[in-house]
């Protein structure tokens, strides 16, 4: 369940065609609310499906969000993972590039940041080239893993959750 309508969800139909891993199948969601909403919804779903899910996984920010402490309570209630980024998604998106240590200001910054590597990009309006990622998604992971203790990426900026879901996704024989 992704809480933004765009880049999340284009992020991973790219990674799922990119990896194309059988083994798996991943339904992308979009619930484009606050964080304890996405996780309401997220839980919701997985139980109108009984017992098609294994696992339920909800794509979150940071951002400036009033109740995310009470959005992991819940998913800790509710046994739903979250790949959570610090401040926002983008931090992930720019860890495919190189390393990124120094804090990062909130959502407009990270667009900064990530414009000389995708001129493109556009949160608001879609259209996310996944064609910058499709080789560089096992360099993010490692980077990502080195920020921040798995659980803990809402204390740390940057870090960001996103590369435990990755490894849920990905083949092992592709994950280096």
């Amino acid at each position: 369940m992704c809480g933004a309508r765009n880049s999340e969800p284009e992020y991973m139909k790219g990674l799922l065609r990119a990896v194309d891993n059988r083994a798996v199948d991943v339904t992308v969601k979009v619930c484009p609310q606050d964080p304890v909403s996405v996780v309401r919804h997220a839980a919701g779903e997985r139980d109108r499906a009984g017992d098609h899910y294994a696992r339920a996984w909800c794509v979150l920010d940071v951002d400036d969000f009033a109740h995310l402490d009470e959005a992991l309570r819940l998913a800790r209630d509710e046994d739903i993972e979250i790949a959570l980024s610090n401040p926002c998604f983008e931090l992930w998106l720019l860890l495919h590039f190189g390393d990124r240590r120094a804090p990062v200001d909130g959502f407009q910054q990270a667009k900064r940041l990530l414009l000389p590597h995708q001129p493109a990009y556009r949160k608001a309006t879609g259209g996310l080239d996944f064609t910058p990622y499709r080789e560089t998604w096992p360099g993010a992971v490692n980077r990502a893993q080195a920020l921040a203790k798995p659980g803990e990426e809402h204390k740390r900026n940057p870090s960001t959750g996103m590369w435990r879901l990755l490894r849920q996704i990905v083949p092992a024989h592709r994950q280096t």
